[in-house]
């Protein structure tokens, strides 16, 4: 079965094709993706952006399709920088701005704790389905470790592997990932419904 996706993050996309191959599902982008319009993200949450996007995109999908919206949630600095991870230091940041200026604004703060989450929406020709949230636990640190990942994933430490989720391979990172565990529950849920024409 074809599941189709909306997304311009090539990790992502590497991520989203590596869960699906378990299921037996293939993933697509949304044809023609580049012609349209970009999705204006304007929830306060994960789910309302999630939401947003899955509605947006789906209407123009020839079957199920469904978005991620995710990001890094610091305790320490109220739950920053949220839904707005990815630009974080402004529109079109880099991972490398985005990671340094997180890294000043931690400075000299002994609270670690952060959390990366992951919501995935999905729609059929438009219709909402459901909505799939999952989290993972870990720290940031003092300094990037691994060329690995993308994102933030040289700042966050995984305490059960010892390591940053930029220093583990692309499969040890999908088993306790946000993505990677909200991305099991999709396709588990795809696959016991019934075949959708």
């Amino acid at each position: 079965m074809t599941v189709y996706c909306a997304t311009g993050n090539p990790g992502k996309l590497r991520e989203f094709r590596l869960a699906a191959q378990q299921f037996g599902f293939e993933i697509q982008e949304l044809p023609d993706i580049a012609q349209l319009p970009p999705c204006d993200e304007t929830g306060r949450t994960f789910e309302d952006n999630a939401v947003l996007k899955a509605r947006y995109y789906g209407v123009h999908a020839p079957g199920v399709l469904f978005t991620d919206d995710s990001g890094l949630e610091v305790d320490a600095l109220d739950g920053a920088p949220g839904v707005i991870s990815a630009r974080y230091a402004g529109p079109g940041a880099t991972d490398a701005l985005n990671n340094t200026l997180l890294l000043g604004n931690m400075r000299g703060r002994e609270n670690r704790c952060a959390r990366f989450v992951c919501v995935i929406a999905l729609t059929n020709r438009g219709e909402l389905l459901r909505t799939f949230r999952a989290a993972v636990e870990g720290e940031i640190l003092e300094t990037p470790r691994g060329a690995g990942g993308f994102g933030y994933d040289p700042l966050f430490y995984y305490p059960p592997y010892h390591r940053s989720l930029a220093e583990v391979s692309l499969e040890e990172k999908m088993a306790v990932s946000h993505r990677g565990k909200a991305l099991t529950a999709l396709f588990r849920y795809l696959s016991e419904l019934p075949a959708m024409r």
